[in-house]
């Protein structure tokens, strides 16, 4: 039970003033006198929970019975519409909790399941697996990612049987046949009506079904007879002969209960025809074989009852076909030994014969044998004991395990003989083998590691030593082990067991905490990682738990030593694990992610090597631009700043900070990053960073491209003033699928609205979660306006309506071809219309759309902009030699999927022709007529309006690549190509061109460039600008070499190279050039003569000693320097202090022109004597202060001895550790127990507070 109190501002004001009250009067409360104990002020944490304990697993979801599973592997693919998605929040697609169920469910179902989203944002789901297991998967997917909706059907109480089916199989194939969850109400509920969840779709099934299934036993009949279940065996007749018949003859089933089932009544159902047949039929039977038969009753020995029973009740029904007379047997679990005999008179005492000899056909005998000669009775591979079945095939001989007794059952002769063998056996052994055994206590708990891995353990003791070892089970709760066999082999097995238990006993077990996350990298793949470790540590035996348990506790258990090492060993590995987990996000435009990766994973995988991280980048189809580096931090960071070193190297990227108040940070990100993120999608893709909240900073980061980082900035800027001034927001709701007819193609439709109302509209992203809602921003008038216009639109929207339009049959493949990729289309750009074609074969040309009425006619439009298209489509055929095919298509089929895009053209390429011999060409030029003949392979045929054929050639036709010749001195050629060919690979990344440069021992001065025509021309004049660039560094290399040399007292170098260089980093920077002296004449003669010009000054100077009393020295210096600094800057001067702990402590020296440090110890003599007054003063001041105390609260100068204010009593406590016997409080005034910091103090005896630490 929990209370909690409410502070309001009354009650708090009173007890304020009662606080008030107190302070004023003095007194003190009952409760200040108490004075607790140790445990009560400080009382000690909770311990730990038993590592381990937990909730019961839950039952498995699979139940206890297996469906079999067909070997076949099927696919099933289905979609889920929009509207029926459960989750829309529109995440990162394959990262929300549609992946998550989906993972789960082929985790539960063993299916493989594949997610897709259409651009109508339906889900279109592929199952793949067994039969069994796509079914499973299709339902628990429809159950748990669709909208379910409900229905009830109402079928005749008596029929839902007929639903459930047996064991409930007909119940659960209807289940998984519809994707529906069915419930049917329980035997004693009066409801016949049945509930059906799942999909509009799955419940129609489900409905339909359920319905047929009634209606089918809506013409059936079902008849219940309650007859005495002694006279059941003669309406069944021998082996159910004569109820089959019946069966056959009235057609009705006739169900009559086993014998074991003590139950009267006989149920038919068939047609009402068949069943009033059957019925009389049977009462027929029944009231005859009541008036004829009679009965006797017999006492048999109950162990003989079984064999009067026979196998599965074939002696009884022998019995009933012989002689008519049912034998009615009492259960086997009662003790009663009455058998009754029922038939006809006459036949009672052949019965009663049969009877009889059946129960002494059989007879049990038991032979003695000891528990370990067994096994060399039955033989090897039990050859002795077969031998004797073979002979004697009816007898059942059985060993009991442990026991000194085996059984023989059968015919009494055949029993008597094997009884006789097998003594002979034991006989035969006993004299010719010498066994022994021997019994060993050893404790329960080590038995499963005695056995060992599938009796690994065992076994081997068994065959080593040739012995039997009997473990008992867990369940007979036993610690005694029994060893039987030769006595030398039973001894050893017997010592190796006691060492092995020894051992075990020597053992200890330590978990060790690891997260689970660990778990997988500790092990490796394959177990490698783990099996080292194991190598290293033989003796110790590690145990990681399932990965189902979401344990973090890895065990080890062995020698205590080996388990300490082993320990130590795994925390180390973890330490290690955990400081390379670092991991930070590096944005990355997605078009320079290739260049990261380098030819071949050339870049990446040096990086990842030189910095020891791990970097993930995104897939190609993810619209993500987030590169994830792992490892250290110092790594990571490491390999960060190479990777936006190539972005930078590569792009034309650039960094500004725009300083905007801190306060509208949050209203220009808006809800979600709803603001930001539609200036960044408008500006290319800029990234712009605010920082932190609550930091304070106004700078906000802009990074990109240079012409898009100053649009984003401008409007960044606009939308900052725009919230300074007037800001205005308010939300629209409009179902997702509206947004892109609302958009308009190329963002016309919602453009008009902008420059009309003047207001900012921004759309929701994929990844928000709110999918309907439309942002407006701006001034309150313009925002109201545009609200109303998009309302109007919307309702328009909201408005369905039915139409439909004539379509040539020919044309209708174009539309509903590649999965109805058109008509997707079609949905995506016009709000969510619906347009269906006939079915193939209907031979109708109407086509029905379904949607808002702006959308439907806008989609009839461009239905018929297709057509005219379609049917204005002509084939152009273009020659270009085969060998240039893989060119003109590009990476990936890139550069023709933009030419049938751009010129809404069908491009086919030709079947490969390798067996033809492309003819020679020079330059990738196309061969005069003559020299190149078309063949079949070099045709690639455009279909689509003359227009654009024609357009889409030339753009073919550009695509075909040449190859010019550019002339380069051999010796520039080692520089064009750069370190390991950085320079050649940046010009052929930056042109797109393939650059050729002739082998060095040719010394050939032409290079050759390949590619399209544009980029070969770019290619040439950025080869040339090169060869420029490196000419004229060759001709400045040479006028550089200039040198000359100069000597310069040592004693002066320190002035020449001045505070942290800046004498000379000054000369550097006005002469252009090192101080080596190297460099250009010009440049070095003048650089020589300020230097010389320094040293003349240097050698003028002189220094001179003045006496400065130490106490002053600090002020003369101030704080960090800055006074003194100020004095050698206004004197140019410099002054040296002494070291502490020299010898002369009140020696300054100066050095400078003579009357400058004449000039600079005036000064420092005046400021000496006003300091030292001063100083002088508060020493005088010091000595009549009292030091203030460290316990008590007091001061002035009352001394030591004043002591009547009485020291402060501080906080105590009752039965602390230190008042214990031999133990007392650490004094605080001693500087062993509270030392100061930075002095060391040798340790004392240990105290109650624990070991000191320093």
């Amino acid at each position: 039970m929990s209370s909690v109190a409410v502070l309001t501002p009354e009650s708090f004001a009173e007890h304020r003033s009662g606080l008030k009250d107190q302070e004023i009067t003095g007194c003190v409360p009952e409760d200040e006198a108490y004075i607790p104990t140790y445990l009560e002020a400080f009382p000690p944490l909770p311990e730990k929970g038993a590592p381990g304990e937990k909730a019961g697993e839950p039952a498995s979801a699979w139940g206890s019975k297996i469906r079999p599973i067909k070997a076949s592997v099927i696919t099933q693919v289905f979609h889920v519409p929009l509207e029926e998605r459960r989750y829309k929040d529109n995440s990162q697609f394959g990262e929300g909790e549609e992946a998550k169920v989906c993972l789960d469910i082929m985790q539960r179902t063993g299916a493989h399941i594949e997610l897709s989203l259409a651009k109508d944002q339906g889900l279109s789901i592929m199952v793949t697996g067994k039969l069994d297991s796509v079914m499973k998967a299709r339902k628990e997917i429809v159950a748990r990612l669709q909208t379910q909706a409900s229905a009830t059907v109402a079928i005749p109480k008596e029929h839902h049987r007929f639903v459930i089916g047996k064991n409930g199989e007909k119940l659960q194939e209807l289940e998984l046949k519809t994707a529906t969850k069915i419930a049917i109400p329980r035997p004693d509920d009066p409801s016949a009506n049945i509930r059906i969840t799942g999909t509009k779709e799955g419940i129609e099934k489900a409905r339909h079904e359920i319905l047929l299934i009634s209606a089918e036993q809506d013409k059936r009949a079902v008849e219940r007879l309650s007859l005495e279940k002694a006279f059941h065996p003669f309406i069944a007749g021998a082996h159910n002969r004569l109820v089959q018949e019946l069966s056959q003859e009235t057609g009705a089933r006739i169900s009559i209960p086993p014998p074991s089932l003590p139950k009267d009544e006989i149920v038919i159902t068939g047609e009402k025809e068949a069943v009033a047949l059957a019925v009389n039929r049977i009462r027929a039977i029944y009231d005859d074989k009541k008036r004829k038969t009679t009965t006797i009753s017999v006492e048999v020995k109950k162990s003989q009852h079984k064999y009067i029973i026979g196998p599965k009740g074939n002696t009884l029904q022998e019995i009933l076909e012989a002689t008519g007379v049912s034998v009615e047997m009492p259960p086997l679990d009662s003790g009663s030994e009455t058998i009754i005999l029922r038939g006809e008179p006459d036949k009672l005492g052949p019965a009663l014969t049969q009877v009889y000899a059946k129960a002494k056909s059989v007879m049990v005998v038991e032979v003695t044998a000891p528990a370990w000669l067994h096994r060399f009775i039955i033989g090897k591979k039990g050859q002795n004991i077969g031998r004797i079945t073979q002979q004697l095939p009816r007898v059942h001989i059985e060993f009991t395990d442990g026991e000194e007794r085996i059984s023989l059952e059968g015919p009494t002769e055949e029993v008597e003989q094997a009884q006789a063998q097998i003594q002979e056996i034991i006989k035969d052994l006993v004299s010719l083998v010498r066994m022994d055994y021997t019994e060993v206590i050893i404790d329960q708990r080590f038995h499963r590691h005695l056995i060992g891995k599938n009796g690994a353990n065992i076994n081997r003791i068994k065959e080593q030593y040739k012995v039997s070892v009997r473990i008992p089970q867990d369940s007979e709760r036993s610690g005694l082990v029994r060893i039987e066999g030769d006595p030398k082999g039973v001894q050893l097995a017997r010592r190796e067991l006691i060492e092995m238990v020894q051992r075990m006993e020597n053992e200890r077990t330590k978990d060790l905490i690891v997260e689970q996350k660990f778990h997988r990298t500790i092990i490796g793949q394959k177990g490698e990682k783990i099996k080292e470790v194991r190598d290293k540590f033989p003796e110790v035996i590690i145990n990681f738990p399932d990965p189902s348990q979401k344990s973090d506790i890895v065990q080890l258990r062995g020698p205590k030593n080996e388990v300490e090492k082993c320990a130590k060993f795994l925390q180390k590995i973890i330490a290690d694990l955990i400081e390379n987990s670092f991991s930070l996000s590096v944005p990355i435009f997605k078009q320079f992610h290739k260049n990261i990766i380098g030819k071949g994973g050339a870049n990446i995988k040096k990086i990842r090597e030189e910095t020891n991280t791990k970097i993930d980048l995104p897939t190609e189809n993810s619209n993500s631009e987030m590169i994830v580096i792992t490892g250290k931090k110092s790594n990571c960071e490491a390999a960060r700043d190479r990777i936006l070193a190539i972005q930078r190297e590569l792009a034309n990227i650039r960094e500004t900070e725009v300083t905007i108040p801190a306060k509208l940070h949050n209203s220009l990100i808006g809800s979600k990053g709803c603001l930001v993120r539609s200036i960044m999608e408008d500006c290319g893709g800029v990234h712009i960073h605010f920082p932190s909240e609550g930091s304070g900073s106004d700078k906000v980061t802009i990074r990109g491209p240079a012409g898009e980082v100053e649009k984003a900035k401008k409007q960044l800027l606009q939308l900052a003033e725009e919230k300074q001034v007037n800001n205005f927001t308010a939300e629209l709701q409009a179902k997702p699928e509206y947004h892109k007819f609302l958009i308009g193609r190329g963002g016309a439709n919602i453009r008009r609205v902008r420059d009309r109302t003047g207001a900012r509209i921004i759309f929701p992203s994929p990844d928000d979660t709110e999918q309907e809602l439309i942002t407006i921003v701006g001034k309150e008038e313009a925002v109201r306006q545009a609200q109303k216009e998009l309302e109007s639109l919307v309702k328009n929207l909201d408005d369905v309506v039915e139409d439909s339009m004539v379509v040539d049959v020919r044309h209708h493949r174009h539309f509903v071809c590649r999965r109805g990729q058109v008509l997707r289309e079609l949905a995506e750009e016009y709000g969510g219309v619906a347009v269906s074609f006939p079915r193939t074969g209907a031979n109708s040309q109407r086509v029905t759309l379904k949607g808002a009425k702006d959308c439907v006619e806008a989609a009839k439009k461009r239905i018929q902009e297709i057509i005219e298209d379609l049917e204005s489509q002509v084939s152009v055929e273009v020659a270009i030699p085969q060998r240039y095919h893989r060119a003109v298509m590009g990476p990936k089929g890139c550069r023709i999927q933009h030419i049938t895009r751009e010129h809404e053209v069908q491009i086919k390429f030709p079947e490969r022709d390798d067996s033809a011999d492309a003819p020679p060409q020079e330059n990738g030029e196309v061969s005069p007529e003559a020299e190149f003949v078309p063949r079949k392979g070099d045709i690639i045929t455009i279909s689509g309006r003359e227009e654009k054929c024609e357009l889409a050639k030339a753009a073919l036709l550009a695509l075909v690549p040449i190859t010019e010749d550019v002339e380069v001195s051999y010796e520039l050629h080692r520089y064009i190509i750069g370190q390991k060919g950085s320079g050649i690979r940046k010009m052929m990344e930056e042109y797109e061109v393939n650059i050729w440069v002739p082998q060095p021992e040719k010394q050939l001065d032409v290079i050759k460039v390949t590619g399209l025509a544009a980029n070969v021309e770019r290619a040439k004049q950025g080869l040339l600008e090169r060869v420029k660039e490196l000419q004229a560094e060759q001709e400045d290399r040479a006028l550089r070499s200039f040198k000359v040399t100069m000597s310069v007292d040592p004693k002066f170098h320190p002035k020449i190279i001045g505070r942290k260089g800046a004498v000379i980093s000054q000369i550097r920077k006005d002469h252009d050039d090192l101080i080596v002296i190297s460099g250009y004449e010009r440049n070095v003669e003048e650089a020589r003569q300020a230097i010389q010009q320094l040293v003349a000054e240097l050698q003028e100077m002189v220094s001179q000693d003045v006496h400065l009393d130490p106490r002053t020295h600090a002020r003369i210096i101030g704080a960090r320097g800055k006074a003194i600094r100020k004095l050698m800057e206004e004197f140019k001067v410099d002054i040296r202090f002494p070291q502490p702990g020299s010898d002369e402590p009140d020696k300054v020296t100066v050095t400078g022109l003579p009357e400058t440090v004449d000039n600079a110890i005036d000064h420092l003599l005046n400021l000496e004597e006003e300091y030292m007054l001063s100083v002088t003063e508060t020493e005088t001041l010091a000595a009549y202060m009292k030091p203030p105390s460290r316990y008590g609260g007091g001061g002035g100068a009352g001394g030591a001895d004043d002591s009547s204010g009485g020291a402060a009593k501080g906080f105590v406590v009752r039965d602390a550790p230190w008042n214990a016997a031999g133990n007392k409080a650490p004094d605080m005034s001693s500087a062993e127990d509270f030392p100061t910091f930075g002095t060391g103090v040798a340790p004392k005896q240990a105290s109650a507070w624990g070991p000191k630490k320093f």
